[in-house]
């Protein structure tokens, strides 16, 4: 069983959980979710837990229930039967999307991640803008992402020069690793990234390798592996559950299942970061509120037409631009009729 330091816990989280702990709470991370089912795990054993009712009955939105990569604070584990959630720690980073569908709500991937592992095939699915939006939402997560190209054999031999010239303008600096499974020399840049105590999380599409990548980072087949299909390059869902696993060299994992949809949530300055190249063109804009989409003498506009920027990246900066601002107008529109929801509950009461 891994000590707590090999789970990744560190001096400001033993120092969060302190308290709790005086007062006979076990200190526990999060390893798997399962609708508000959890498996926790300590420096004994590990054990299923449900959230305590207090938890549940003060929950505002889905950030208030734990996630797998929580820290948290248990009581009942003494009987190794169920424990029961009581507390959630402070999060240092917190990966989510919007949640599939209609519904403006959010998903949460993972928390407390040191770094994002953005593992995509480099197949006929392949498409920079899956990436671009990818590295977005990585870094609105407060995490470091890192961009890992699966799959170098399955590439045409005469595309694979402009594809990765492509995936190289959207990273800008951030680690780059176009690897093969079946070939020991390309996954050593991505080996020697690993480092003890540090947590990895890995998300991409189905069929992307995610499984296949941890297995081999691991050094052992602790997950199951799918066949890819031909005919559309879709994989099967072998991962069905976030789940943290423990390396016995050092460093900690989390899988995820492949995610078909990469719906952006509340953004910062993750967009901006992302397409930095294009915020600096922006500070040569005639208009300081330049959308760079119809404004005259836009640099945005100007680098496109002269070859700077490609057309294909511009078109996708404005199209998530505009997505996030949609989403951020429901977001505003929903938070105003719960409040106006509790408003008209509070004056029910005192009537």
């Amino acid at each position: 069983m891994s000590t707590l330091e090999e789970l990744g816990c560190t001096p400001e989280i033993l120092q969060h959980a302190e308290k709790h702990i005086k007062k006979g709470f076990s200190l526990a991370r999060v390893v798997e979710e399962h609708r508000q089912r959890y498996s926790i795990q300590n420096e004994r054993f590990e054990m299923t837990a449900r959230i305590a009712g207090r938890m549940m009955y003060r929950a505002k939105s889905r950030n208030d229930y734990p996630a797998v990569g929580d820290w948290v604070l248990a009581s009942g584990y003494e009987n190794r039967e169920q424990a029961v959630i009581q507390y959630i720690l402070p999060r240092t980073t917190l990966l989510e999307r919007k949640a599939p569908g209609k519904r403006t709500e959010n998903q949460i991937i993972a928390t407390n991640i040191d770094e994002v592992f953005i593992v995509l095939p480099l197949d006929q699915t392949f498409n920079p803008g899956k990436l671009e939006r990818a590295l977005v939402l990585v870094r609105e997560s407060g995490a470091l992402p890192v961009v890992a190209l699966s799959k170098i054999d399955l590439c045409p031999p005469e595309k694979l020069p402009s594809i990765l010239t492509e995936a190289q303008t959207a990273c800008g600096r951030i680690p780059l690793i176009a690897y093969c499974a079946f070939d020991a020399g390309s996954l050593r840049d991505l080996c020697l990234l690993i480092r003890p105590k540090k947590t990895y999380c890995l998300i991409g599409p189905s069929g992307s390798g995610k499984s296949t990548l941890i297995n081999i980072l691991i050094g052992s087949e602790i997950l199951p592996t799918g066949e890819v299909r031909s005919f559309d390059a879709k994989g099967r869902h072998t991962t069905s559950a976030r789940q943290l696993l423990v390396r016995a060299a050092g460093g900690i994992f989390i899988d995820t299942p492949g995610i078909r949809e990469i719906g952006l949530w509340e953004t910062g300055s993750g967009l901006q970061e992302t397409f930095d190249d294009i915020d600096q063109l922006a500070q040569e804009c005639r208009f300081r509120d330049c959308t760079h989409n119809h404004e005259p003498l836009c640099a945005v506009r100007r680098a496109v037409e002269e070859g700077s920027l490609s057309p294909g990246r511009h078109e996708h900066y404005l199209h998530l631009q505009k997505e996030l601002h949609r989403l951020d107008s429901k977001i505003v529109q929903g938070r105003g009729k719960k409040t106006s929801q509790k408003d008209r509950k509070s004056a029910g009461r005192r009537s």
